[in-house]
């Protein structure tokens, strides 16, 4: 225990290995050609990050997104959230975000010790127990990683914050009745594993992902602030809130989680189009028509309707014709 720095100190080693390599990387090709409009470097970083693939038609993607810009501005913060062509995009990422935290799992990190001590797992045994769950998480990680461009980017999430709600409740129904039953004191072990893998699956890298590709260029820098800022918000709340909610909660604080984790995933489920090999104006077509469907409701009068889709996100004009065509507005 006495080196304890030492080992805190490894992090070192790979922190200067990645600024040593990192001024061989190149930019991002999107941010090449749209920023700073270096086609020639925009081709030479596409070939380095896509050296099997005809990058021909990714780039003519990417110039009808910066053709779509040419007029447009990079939005700050308070711009973004006034938004209200990309409302449902901005509170989507809101929602994965700090659903990602309040999920639980900082708890489960944070406190794994306690979890184990709690459930009855004798002293010597814990630390190899915490042990194992880390080769778990780097498995489950592994495993969504290799998948994510098969299954897309819903089904991870969904399926990883479902398996994080079920395995929150059954710890709490193993806590509960292991003072009766010996063995439910390894199902509430076997539900932490299942929490980080699950989370690990999914929701660890999953929202990251999906805030770039719900936005272009203009709106991104904002969209990855207002998610980053909540994330770590709701980190450090539930490290702050959890001893609390489990010393007036008991066995039933998981309960929070588990609800959270299932709104999260109902949520992706009804609001979150797949935006798997989908181009962004593509996704941004089908937020405008979820938004159609809403103001077809009578939310909207239609010439407010036509106005904003005018001055909206881009690409709404094949959303406006399916609205005129099947709305009963009059």
């Amino acid at each position: 225990e006495e080196y304890w720095p030492l080992f805190l100190s490894v992090v070192v080693v790979p922190t200067f290995i990645q600024l040593l390599l990192l001024p061989w990387f190149p930019e991002s090709p999107r941010y090449l050609l749209i920023e700073k409009n270096n086609v020639h470097a925009t081709i030479t970083a596409l070939k380095w990050y896509r050296a099997k693939c005809d990058i021909q038609a990714e780039i003519e993607e990417m110039q009808d997104e910066q053709r779509s810009l040419s007029s447009v501005e990079t939005l700050s913060v308070w711009n973004l959230l006034q938004d209200d062509s990309v409302r449902w995009q901005v509170l989507s990422v809101v929602v994965i975000n700090i659903g990602m935290q309040l999920s639980g799992i900082d708890a489960i990190w944070f406190y794994t010790n306690d979890i184990f001590e709690n459930a009855g797992i004798p002293a010597p045994e814990i630390q190899y127990t915490t042990a194992g769950t880390g080769i778990i998480e780097i498995i489950a990680g592994l495993i969504g990683c290799f998948t994510i461009e098969k299954l897309g980017r819903r089904h991870l999430m969904i399926g990883g914050f479902t398996m994080m709600g079920i395995c929150s409740a059954g710890i709490t129904i193993a806590l509960i009745l292991q003072v009766k039953l010996l063995f439910m004191r390894y199902v509430s072990v076997c539900c932490v594993v299942g929490i980080i893998a699950g989370f690990c699956i999914g929701p660890a890298g999953v929202p990251f992902l999906i805030t770039a590709e719900l936005f272009k260029q203009s709106h991104r820098p904002a969209a990855y602030i207002i998610g980053g800022s909540l994330n770590w918000l709701s980190n450090f709340t539930v490290g702050f809130v959890f001893p609390f909610l489990q010393m007036s909660a008991g066995s039933y604080c998981y309960l929070v989680f588990s609800t959270v984790c299932f709104s999260v995933a109902v949520y992706v489920y009804i609001v979150i189009p797949e935006t798997k090999n989908k181009t962004f104006m593509e996704i941004s077509r089908l937020f405008s028509k979820k938004e159609a469907i809403l103001e077809s409701q009578g939310l909207f009068h239609i010439d407010q309707l036509k106005l904003r889709k005018m001055n909206g996100y881009g690409g709404l004009e094949h959303v406006s014709l399916e609205f005129d065509s099947s709305s009963s507005v009059p």
